[in-house]
């Protein structure tokens, strides 16, 4: 990331919270939509905007600093839902930080016409975020609980192009594939082979593989009916559960 851009963009991200400032207090917005609305800012421009981080896609910032992430966590946790840190959901499950959310999407190079498949919908955040970018998200969670919190969630904030759905997600959404491109956010120790075969030509899926303790979050490519891999970070994701647990006891 140049620096140029850095601060342009810092700049700009504290012109648009006095304008939304301004705008809530002539609405007679709350204080804690006041408060929610800074915190969210603050993230874009302290999480994602850094010359360490280098989240540069425009519409990825963007979306980032609309959806409500707040409105994606138990109310005991809505006073960190900003900060830099994942945060339990329930269910021992987790919603990742703000950056790997917004690494993972800028990842997928996402386009308004793209059908996108989810596999861990977790609190429904990931699936906002897709939400404001693409034409239509499909999103499983073998966690029945969840996935009807996420759905009711989801529709309740007004997301109507997030089909949601209880399942086992190693086996992807073979009813609606091929997808344009795949967002993994539990991990199984190999990439399943549905989801490659679910995966359009000139796809891409991002995908967290590896024992807890030992995670890498991958970038996989679908060229001529084959998977280039390419390693971005280390991470720690929830493992996997459902048809990849049993493959890998067998």
């Amino acid at each position: 990331m140049t620096k140029t851009f850095y601060s342009s963009y810092t700049k700009n991200v504290s012109l648009m919270l006095l304008a939304g400032f301004q705008t809530m207090l002539c609405g007679g917005a709350s204080a804690a939509e006041s408060d929610y609305a800074a915190a969210r800012q603050q993230m874009v421009a302290q999480q994602l905007v850094t010359p360490e981080h280098e989240i540069t896609n425009p519409a990825v910032l963007a979306v980032m600093g609309k959806v409500l992430r707040h409105e994606f966590v138990p109310s005991e946790e809505r006073d960190r839902a900003y900060e830099a840190r994942p945060l339990p959901i329930g269910y021992e499950q987790t919603i990742s930080q703000p950056f790997i959310v917004a690494l993972m999407t800028q990842k997928l190079e996402p386009k308004p016409t793209d059908k996108v498949l989810e596999v861990g919908t977790g609190s429904g955040y990931q699936s906002a975020v897709l939400s404001g970018l693409v034409k239509s998200v499909y999103t499983i969670e073998i966690v029945a609980s969840l996935a009807e919190r996420a759905a009711k969630d989801l529709k309740r904030l007004g997301y109507t192009n997030v089909n949601t759905r209880s399942g086992d997600g190693y086996k992807g959404w073979p009813e609606a594939a091929p997808f344009d491109s795949i967002i993994v956010t539990c991990a199984p120790d190999h990439v399943p082979q549905p989801l490659i075969d679910q995966l359009k030509e000139g796809g891409r899926m991002i995908i967290p593989v590896g024992e807890i303790g030992d995670q890498t979050l991958c970038m996989l490519t679908k060229k001529a009916g084959k998977i280039e891999k390419l390693a971005v970070v280390p991470v720690r994701f929830v493992p996997m559960t459902g048809t990849a647990s049993t493959k890998k006891k067998a």
